[in-house]
């Protein structure tokens, strides 16, 4: 099966990790520009409010990276979002996503259609973090497009794959 459009600009099939603290709007650039997905944790955006200033930074950079690069144009980019019932930005950061039309969303520890059904209504992809068979079928029976099975400990997760 082939891969989805999205990723024709990948010069590696990788995403980079969206590393909690670490990865924020330079990382994504340098990852995208490089040829891999980058991403990053929409809780990384702190205050909430700086979340529409990063979406606004990649965007731009990445758009100006592909003006200046045509022939070696940037991979997309992603957002994770933690879906669960903790993160009380939730809505307010899909919707920063959804104006931003953010090309993959990578959500970990929940699967939610409706989240999926927001991503795809905006062009985007979705992907899930898994732990185990169970949730790869409920990631999926959900409307994930695909699955980023997480190893043993991996991403806080202490689960095994």
């Amino acid at each position: 099966m082939a891969l989805p459009a999205i990723f024709d600009n990948l010069r590696l099939p990788v995403i980079g990790s969206p590393l909690f603290i670490v990865s924020g709007p330079e990382l994504v650039i340098a990852q995208c520009k490089a040829g891999v997905v980058g991403s990053f944790p929409a809780l990384n955006a702190r205050p909430a409010s700086q979340l529409d200033e990063w979406l606004h930074q990649i965007t731009e950079e990445l758009a100006a990276h592909n003006r200046d690069n045509p022939t070696r144009p940037a991979a997309p980019y992603a957002v994770n979002q933690i879906v669960h019932k903790s993160n009380n930005r939730l809505q307010e950061d899909l919707a920063v996503c959804a104006k931003w039309q953010v090309p993959i969303t990578i959500t970990s520890l929940g699967a939610q259609e409706e989240l999926n059904q927001a991503v795809h209504s905006w062009g985007g992809i979705a992907f899930h973090d898994v732990i185990n068979d169970r949730f790869a079928h409920k990631a999926i029976e959900k409307g994930a497009d695909g699955l980023i099975p997480v190893a043993a400990g991996a991403g806080g997760h202490a689960g095994v794959t």
